[in-house]
């Protein structure tokens, strides 16, 4: 497994477990329409893992 450590460095997933010393209070984000999300900043030792990848990210398969 890959471990990212670059600025810049993203990961994408369906679910993502983060762990942190430090977390903010959650931002509401506005996002298309009626879809939103929320944002927070993690600090101060930060590790996050995909726990489940997102089957609209990876590339279809041919048969």
């Amino acid at each position: 497994m890959a471990t990212y450590v670059k600025k810049g460095d993203r990961l994408k997933g369906e679910q993502i477990q983060c762990e942190a010393r430090k977390i903010s209070n959650p931002i509401p984000v506005p996002k298309s329409g009626r879809h939103k999300t929320q944002q927070i900043i993690l600090k101060n030792n930060v590790q996050c893992e995909i726990k489940k990848e997102s089957k609209h990210l990876n590339p279809k398969q041919e048969k």
